[in-house]
C-alpha cells in the first residue's frame, strides 16, 4: 500500500518537529507532546493542519526562544517550500 502524498507531508512534518526538539533533549519532546495534547487534544501529527497550536505551545515553553526553534523547523522544511501545505504551515508558524 503506497502513503498519499498528504501522509508523507505529514509524516515529514512530524519528524522534523520531534527531530528539532529532541535535539533539545527527550524531556522537551515529552513535554511539548504533554502540553500539546493538554492545551488541544492533539499530537504532533496534528501540527500540520493546526501549525498555530505548534506556535502557541513554543511560545508558552520556551517564549521568545521559540523564535529558535521554529527557525530551525522551517530550515529544515525550506527545500519542500515549494508544496503548499508545507509552505502555509511555515507561514503560520513564522507568524
Amino acid at each position: 500500500m503506497d502513503a498519499t502524498d498528504e501522509q508523507i507531508k505529514r509524516a515529514l512534518v512530524t519528524l522534523t518537529i520531534e527531530n528539532v526538539l529532541l535535539e533539545m533533549g527527550k524531556p522537551s519532546l515529552e513535554a511539548f507532546t504533554k502540553k500539546l495534547y493538554k492545551n488541544y487534544n492533539c499530537y504532533i501529527p496534528d501540527c500540520i493542519d493546526h501549525p498555530e497550536y505548534l506556535s502557541q505551545v513554543l511560545k508558552e515553553m520556551y517564549g521568545n526562544s521559540y523564535k529558535t526553534i521554529v527557525s530551525e523547523i522551517m530550515n529544515s522544511l525550506a527545500e519542500f517550500s515549494y508544496q503548499k501545505p508545507i509552505s502555509n504551515f511555515i507561514k503560520i508558524i513564522s507568524d
